[in-house]
């Protein structure tokens, strides 16, 4: 449940104007929070560039002018689908810069405040590409980069009860997932046939996962990753 500082009733969210962004945006009012959204578009959020930090740091300061935030999502992403061969280098940099650079100056321009409320709770949507995939270099790259960037969190804010964990979704009905992977491939399908429960996951169930790392209560839960991926990674996951 949410604690009882009016200033910790707020998530910042970025990217959550669409698919899973969105979603945890709906689950985040259903647990008494008020969601603080940062996108390009969307009635609701503060518009910016997540891959510009200048555009990025703006936004940021007029999420925290009105006080702390203590509890973060980073969720924003794009996949920039290509073989290791054929990624460009400015593919590859902006992958970085959306994906996991975004992540870190969010996390910098929010924990101050945690650290002087003493609690905080930062949630890095990773995903299940973190641990391999073809044609998705950039993303893969980047994926397993919040899942290191978490477990330095974790060590170094421990103390000052600030968790930081990251979630793994697999193949989850979005347009991003659809976008990069298409319904009519065989590989698409390959997918769906593999995961134990025989289905594609949905918004909901991600943002199910990253309704519980918020939680007050979930204060012994840190440095980890958590697959969901409908047992796609169940005996696969090293990190």
């Amino acid at each position: 449940m949410p604690t009882s500082t009016s200033h910790a009733q707020r998530v910042l969210i970025t990217g959550g104007s669409h698919g899973i962004g969105a979603a945890i945006v709906a689950r985040c009012r259903e647990d008494g929070y008020e969601p603080v959204i940062l996108d390009r578009e969307g009635d609701q959020a503060i518009h910016c560039d997540l891959a510009d930090p200048d555009s990025t740091a703006a936004a940021l300061d007029r999420a925290i002018a009105s006080g702390p935030i203590t509890r973060l999502v980073n969720n924003v992403g794009a996949v920039f689908p290509h073989s290791v061969e054929d990624q460009t280098l400015q593919e590859f940099d902006a992958a970085v810069a959306l994906n996991l650079r975004s992540a870190l100056q969010c996390t910098q321009a929010l924990l101050p405040g945690m650290r002087n409320a003493g609690f905080g709770r930062i949630v890095s949507m990773s995903s299940r590409a973190a641990l391999g995939k073809e044609h998705r270099a950039a993303y893969a790259a980047t994926k397993a980069g919040l899942i290191g960037l978490t477990r330095v969190l974790a060590l170094e804010e421990g103390e000052h009860g600030v968790t930081a964990n990251a979630v793994g979704p697999g193949p989850i009905a979005t347009d991003l997932f659809r976008n990069a992977n298409p319904t009519d491939s065989p590989k698409t399908q390959a997918i769906i046939d593999t995961a134990p429960v025989q289905r594609m996951g949905t918004p909901d169930d991600v943002a199910h996962a990253v309704s519980y790392l918020l939680d007050a209560r979930c204060g012994f839960v840190t440095g980890q990753t958590l697959y969901v991926c409908g047992g796609l990674t169940a005996g696969r996951a090293d990190v």
